[in-house]
């Protein structure tokens, strides 16, 4: 007599086997073999959980070392991200429970007196009395994936657990960099504000040089008073690089998680210039940035979603028990005959939703093409970052080596100047032009050399960090 059952449970086995909705295949984007800047590129597949940790031991600075080491434990912009992958993956651990039954123990103790004036059958009695009610039940409850509902919620989940460690990656990739350009902005204002005192003390010089001139009738009052205008502006000029260099100070301690009043920075190490790009730079960068893998997890679940919302039109199952003891005194709760359990399935069929179920399928398809969109532009944007760095450090190099031919230059006219000026043979108006001239290249040297690492550090941070 149960053989008929057989067939319809091995149905049931069919069924449980599957899942509604597309399965999830990564959309194809355009990537290059190789990038629009000069140089000698090879086509490579690195991944983003490839080692990067300590990318910025590349710039042999033992002070950005320390202080990257700072941000990383004690930053609380790191700190609110590591929290809000947790919490991603709390929630997919949350998904995970659907997998199996829930059971629960929902014990319960009362005592209840009936009113003798309470509304009974003419066959009843009226009288009053007391009873009470003891349960100890074993409450269950599974749901019976026909159609791959719990399925694709595990895995939109799951999707988006691994979108929120990428997303750290993210923050953590960014916090970095910002430490290594706010260091570097730094360093850079230390050595203007060191060239500018230095012409801070030179111009002393020469205006001491100017007064005894003008006291001895061989240079005119303008001389003095021109001499008195360049000292006043490159006083002016330190003040400001000073303030300038304090406030980034106080940024790069915050960066790293620390009051700026207790915040030191060692003095400037022998560190070098800006890395040698190396040959051989991916060109796919698909797998190795962090904001580009968690735009693809994000799809991924946007996909599952559409798998769920599909389950809405079938009709769900869930498999409902409970089994116990049930007494109206508590010394015979636990015996035998107190025992009572029951078991049976639950079934709900959407009939009618006034349009509800189809409209939020619906939104789950727009949902994933607009997933699909920001996946690509996500990578366009990749690339475009990495060429405008790869270009940046080009353009930069090239300006290095030009200027400092300019430096060498001006220096040598700086002092030839004052060599002329010291025998009578020019105005003082020519010594400021070539002094102001050889400064101002100096100074321009000194910010383009910044601009140099802090163009490898958007490079690094384009790349994922570190190459």
């Amino acid at each position: 007599m149960h053989r008929p059952l057989v067939p319809a449970a091995l149905a049931l086995l069919l069924l449980a086997g599957c899942a509604l909705g597309p399965d999830y295949r990564k959309p194809a984007v355009p990537a290059p073999e190789a990038f629009a800047e000069p140089g000698p590129w090879k086509v490579a597949a690195p991944k983003d959980t490839l080692p990067k940790d300590t990318w910025w031991k590349i710039f042999g600075d033992p002070v950005l070392d320390s202080l990257e080491q700072q941000a990383a434990t004690a930053s609380p912009t790191l700190q609110a991200a590591v929290a809000r992958r947790d919490q991603a993956w709390a929630l997919a651990g949350v998904a995970r429970g659907d997998y199996f039954p829930q059971v629960a123990l929902d014990p319960s103790a009362s005592r209840t007196r009936y009113s003798g004036h309470r509304p009974v059958s003419p066959t009843s009695s009226h009288a009053a009395y007391t009873t009470g009610s003891f349960t100890l039940p074993l409450d269950l409850s599974y749901e019976v994936d026909l159609w791959g509902r719990v399925r694709r919620a595990n895995e939109s989940a799951r999707s988006l657990a691994e979108a929120g460690s990428a997303n750290y990656q993210t923050v953590l990739l960014g916090v970095q960099a910002d430490v290594a350009q706010t260091y570097f902005q730094v360093r850079s204002l230390e050595a203007e504000h060191a060239l500018v005192t230095r012409s801070v003390a030179t111009r002393r010089e020469a205006l001491q040089l100017v007064r005894t001139r003008f006291q001895g009738g061989a240079s005119g009052e303008l001389d003095v008073l021109r001499a008195e205008t360049e000292l006043a502006a490159a006083e002016n000029d330190a003040l400001a690089l000073e303030q300038r260099r304090h406030q980034l100070r106080r940024a790069l301690a915050v960066l790293c998680g620390q009051l700026p009043e207790n915040f030191s920075l060692a003095a400037a190490a022998n560190a070098g210039g800006a890395p040698a790009i190396p040959v051989g730079l991916p060109s796919e960068l698909l797998e190795r940035r962090p904001d580009v893998a968690a735009a693809e997890r994000v799809l991924a679940a946007a996909n599952a979603q559409i798998g769920i919302a599909k389950a809405a039109f079938f009709p769900s199952i869930r498999l409902i028990g409970s089994a116990g003891y049930n007494s109206s005194e508590l010394d015979s709760l636990f015996q035998w005959d107190s025992r009572q359990w029951t078991l049976g399935p639950l079934v709900s069929l959407p009939l009618f939703q006034g349009g509800r179920t189809r409209a939020n399928y619906q939104r789950a398809q727009a949902v994933y093409e607009e997933a699909v969109a920001n996946y690509r532009q996500r990578v366009l944007v990749a690339f475009q970052e990495v060429e405008n760095a790869l270009g940046s450090r080009r353009y930069l190099d090239e300006q290095d080596a030009v200027i400092s031919r300019a430096v060498a230059a001006s220096r040598q006219a700086a002092g030839l100047s004052t060599l002329r000026y010291k025998s009578g043979l020019v105005s003082y108006l020519e010594v400021v032009d070539a002094e102001r001239t050889a400064l101002q290249n100096e100074r321009l040297a000194t910010q383009l050399s910044t601009q140099r690492l802090l163009a490898s550090v958007l490079l690094v941070k384009a790349l994922g960090g570190g190459w």
